[in-house]
This record gives C-alpha cells, structure tokens and sequence, in this order.
C-alpha cells in the first residue's frame, strides 16, 4: 500500500447538495456488471421518477429507472463513462418531478416481516449495484453461494479527491445503519465491522455514538485501503486466494453508499435514481458534494460547480486512480459514477514510456502479490496464456503499478487489456 496526497479539503466539509433538476437525462441500458438490459418504453411514453424502463431475463443484471419525470424522446447510441458508447433512453424532463401514484412507503411492522428473500427481491427491484465503483448487482452479493460469517462496510473511500461517502457517512448514519440491518438479516449475519479510514474523523465520532451492534474499525489512511482484499486482511487477518472471491472465506464486502441504496429501497420503495458525485479537480472553482439524478450529462453537474478556472486538459470520472478519462462532457452519471474530476495540462501531462529498469517497485507495492512487469510484458507481445499464469484476473487495477513506475510504464493499461483477452 502507499500514501498518496489526499486533495479531499476542498470538499470533505461541504454539505451534500442537490443541484437543478436536468432538462434531459441519457439513462444507459448498462450500468451494471451483466448482461445490458432491453428497454420496456418506446419513444412518445410518459414516464413518472422511479419507474422502471429497462429490464432483462437474465441472472446477472439490474433494472434501470427513470430519474425524473417527463416523455420518451429517443432511445440511441449515446457516449458511456466506462463502454464509450451505449444504447440509452432519452427522457426530456416535464419539471414536475412526479412520482408513480403507488410509491407509497411501507410501515416499519411490514419492514419487520420482511423475509431474506422478500428484502432481495426489493433491492433487485430498485435496480441497486455496487455503488464503490464495481457495479457488480447487490441482490447476488446478498445472496452467497457459499456460508457467509462476517460482513463488511466499506466506508474507506481511499481514492483522493473523492468525499461522497464521507458526507453520506455524516449526513445519514442513521438511515445508513438501517440499512446494514437489512444486510445482515439477509445474509444471517451478525459479525459486521464498519470500516473507515482514521483521515474521516467525524464519520468515526457519528458511527460510534450511533452504531451499538456493529463494531467500528479505524484504519490508516493508504492506498487501496478500500478494496475488498485489503480490507479483509487489515481487519480479519484472513486471505482471498488467487482466483477466489470473498464469500470463499465465509466474507461479504458491501459499500456504505450500497447499504444506504438498500435502506431507501426497503424504507421509502425508492428505486436506485440518484446518488452522491463528488465534482473537484484543479479546474473547478467550486468544487462539491452533488446529490445527482442518473442519467444527468456530467457537463450540466460541471457548469453548476463553475466557472472553470481554466479549460480542462482531462476529464475523469472516479477517482484519479482507478478513474476513467471521459472522450465527451455529454457522458452521463450512472449507477457507480463516484466522482467527476477536471484536471489541467500540467496534471493531465502523459511522459515518455522508458524500457523496464527491473527495479522491482511494481512487485513490491502491489496489494494482490502479482508481478505488473511480466503480466504488462505479456501483454504487450500478444502472450495471452502467460498473462493468465502471470495472475493478470486477479488484478484489481488500482493503479498503484503505474503510479510507482519510474519508467512510466502504463502498466494497469497493458494489464487491463490482458484482462479482456484472457476472459475472450
């Protein structure tokens, strides 16, 4: 693990706000790990906040809703934040922000009886993913093949610049440990540790005077922190084998922002339509915490946080790390958009890739134990099989390879297309 500088002043003591309702929302039929859904409305439908307009049959997916209220006006090729392109349902807001006449929120005696089953059924309803950045669908994760004994949340937010969770940690603690309630009742758990990194003091001051039956646990701020292996390790001493997930050891990972998804789902019938995006970067004069409907083009989010200070040079979406940069501002929020950050030429500059010198930095840092240099090697002669000895599928593509590199090496780039290509 490495220290990084955190850049998280300029927004973690700002309030989570709720900028102006989009005009025009771009609502991808992918925003999950699975199977792209089929829409369910055709162009001229009126559709209510909330409502479902993608679907599929299929086990790994996750309906997609309507983020606001208004009429069908296309379904099209549209930019991505991580495909490039796809096929997306274009609503052109009505401004009246209406709901579906039966969302009406269920009394906390039904919420009681809710069986583990009838709570998965609720969350794959509202559509809820991993919202740290993974995507993969909650209802599996809440669903293990495998005996489970611990659950995790994960409330590290490792990445800088990004402080959404940390403001969601603050803001609703409360609403957040109802929803690790729901979590543990499905799974039949009841070891479940709160992980936050020691730089999110007032996170650890909240849930410490709130949360009784879950344990707390503090760890140093470093880099991946937040990644499920890490965490494992860090706060049960166990470890994911290669080529294992975490419900092998009897472990289920969630982030606060899901578990907070979970809550609005079971509580207050609100499908997954809106989540908290952290907008920064040295571009931005404004920087904030944004309650952002999905589908709202990341320029409209980049205009409210302005005036820019200069034009940006590299737009990422997520955090600097494990970040994807954007070809367009008229890209969308989704699902696990957790951040928008807008950096300047001297930031965005690429260097010169230089031979590998063997210094064996790559090795020494990486949280997974593989060797970036051979599978990176691999990778860029075309050896596919190697890679896949070398580990390149357990890679998590933190980025910590690239950012050690003397050389400049984009090692997670050549690591992320061995990725691709061993799984063909």
């Amino acid at each position: 693990m490495v220290k990084l500088e955190g850049h998280k002043l300029d927004t973690e003591h700002k309030p989570i706000e709720k900028p102006p309702l989009a005009s025009r929302v771009y609502i991808p039929l992918s925003q999950h790990l699975g199977r792209m859904c089929n829409p369910e409305v055709k162009i001229g439908d009126y559709v209510f906040i909330g409502q479902r307009i993608g679907s599929v049959s299929a086990h790994v997916y996750a309906p997609v809703h309507a983020s606001i209220s208004g009429e069908i006006t296309s379904i099209q090729d549209w930019p991505h934040p991580v495909l490039g392109r796809c096929k997306a349902i274009v609503i052109d807001g009505d401004g009246k922000d209406s709901c579906q006449p039966s969302s009406a929120s269920p009394k906390q005696e039904e919420i009681d009886r809710l069986t583990p089953d009838e709570i998965r059924d609720i969350v794959l309803e509202a559509g809820i993913v991993g919202m740290g950045g993974a995507s993969f669908p909650t209802h599996i994760k809440l669903n293990p093949p495998k005996p489970v004994d611990t659950l995790i949340i994960n409330g590290a937010e490792c990445e800088p610049y990004l402080t959404g969770d940390y403001r969601l940690m603050v803001e609703k603690t409360r609403e957040i440990l109802q929803g690790i309630e729901l979590v543990a009742r499905c799974l039949g758990i009841k070891q479940v540790y709160i992980a936050i990194e020691d730089n999110k003091p007032e996170a650890i001051k909240q849930f410490g005077v709130r949360s009784s039956k879950f344990l707390v646990k503090v760890l140093k701020s470093q880099y991946p922190q937040g990644g499920e292996k890490q965490l494992i390790k860090n706060i049960l001493g166990r470890e994911v084998p290669q080529g294992k997930l975490p419900f092998d050891i009897g472990v289920v990972v969630h982030n606060v922002a899901t578990v907070f998804a979970v809550y609005e789902a079971v509580y207050l019938n609100k499908p997954l339509s809106e989540r908290v995006v952290t907008v920064a970067g040295s571009c931005i004069s404004n920087p904030k915490n944004l309650l952002v409907r999905i589908g709202t083009p990341i320029k409209d989010l980049i205009d409210f946080c302005g005036p820019l200070k200069e034009e940006p040079a590299k737009i990422i979406i997520g955090g600097p790390m494990m970040g994807i940069a954007q070809f367009s501002d008229k890209a969308p929020v989704i699902k696990s958009t957790t951040g928008i950050l807008l950096f300047n030429k001297k930031e965005a500059i690429f260097n010169e890739e230089l031979p590998c010198i063997r210094c064996g930095a790559c090795v020494r840092e990486c949280p997974v134990f593989l060797m970036p240099s051979l599978i990176s090697l691999a990778s860029q002669k075309g050896l596919w099989p190697q890679a896949k000895i070398y580990g390149a599928p357990d890679c998590i593509e933190c980025g910590i390879c690239s950012y050690v590199c003397p050389a400049n090496i984009r090692l997670v780039q050549h690591i992320k297309r061995a990725k691709i290509e061993v799984v063909k």
